[in-house]
Order: C-alpha cells, then structure tokens, then sequence
C-alpha cells in the first residue's frame, strides 16, 4: 500500500500506510510481550509497551515534521524544481529563465517562474508563449498553478509559439 501511496504522491495514503503498519507492528510486539510474559519473563511486557510507544512517537514526529514542513510554503525537491525548469526551458519561443520559485500545496505545487522571451516579440506572442509554457507544466508535473512573468531578453532565433 505505501509504494502505491507514494506512486500517487498522496500524503493521505501514505499516513493511511504507515497506520497499517504501525497497527501489524504494534501487535507483534504485544504478542510477543504477551508470550513472554506468560512465559515467565515479566518484563517482556513492559518492554513490549516501550516498544510499542517509541513506534508510535516516532511515526508521529516524522508526520508532525512533514505538516510544519507543508505549512511553511517548502520548496519541492531539488529533482522536481529541475524537471519543472527542463520543462519550461524545451518550450518553444523561451530563451531563458529564471527566479523559479515552487512552494508546496498540499499535494500539488504551485509554480511562479520570470521567463525570458525576445524582446521585440509583441504582447500577443508573448502572452502565447506564457501559455504554452504553463499548460505544458500542468500537463507534465503535478502543479496546481504557474504564475508566469515575462521579460525581455536580446535573443536571437527563437522559435516563436506554436
């Protein structure tokens, strides 16, 4: 179930996950505590119940990291930033980039990026080049939204929008 949660990139899967593991784990070990308690050795259940709340606190604090992490506006990973960047920069009519921004949302992520885009270009193309350059983001990579900003640069040869 996890690798599928993390296939989808859903974070309510993976707690979901990580909750029926937690459930299978946490009974092993108070079987085995009971086990060992029934067998003479009394303090296999105390151990067993240490056990037990150390799994729970653990998992609690990796998930508690992952929220403050989300609600303070994270970056993606460096490998999606990238991926999003290659993206926009193979758009037909951009000659360049830069301050690409992400931040996550919930599950998706929201884009604000500064192309570059030759400067006699008139408003329409550039504003066709812009929308191109979104719709392929949101087609390509699990963004909620891209925000661009166009500035005009000296290139030579671009290709204009399709």
């Amino acid at each position: 179930m996890l690798a599928a949660a993390r296939r989808l990139n859903s974070s309510l899967l993976i707690a979901n996950a990580w909750h029926a593991r937690s459930d299978a784990a946490s009974s092993l070990v108070v079987a085995l505590g009971i086990i060992g308690n029934l067998a003479g050795f009394a303090w296999f259940d105390p151990l067993a119940a240490l056990a037990v709340g150390l799994l729970i606190a653990r998992m609690g604090y990796r998930f508690a990291v992952s929220a403050l992490h989300d609600l303070m506006d994270r970056a993606v990973d460096e490998e999606m930033q990238q991926a999003i960047a290659d993206t926009l920069r193979s758009t037909p009519g951009v000659a360049g980039l830069h301050d690409l921004k992400t931040r996550k949302a919930g599950d998706l992520v929201l884009v604000d990026v500064h192309l570059e885009v030759a400067g006699e270009m008139s408003v329409a193309e550039g504003h066709q080049i812009a929308r191109h350059a979104r719709e392929r983001v949101l087609a390509q990579h699990p963004v909620l939204n891209v925000m661009v900003h166009l500035d005009p640069c000296e290139a030579q040869g671009l290709t204009k929008a399709v």
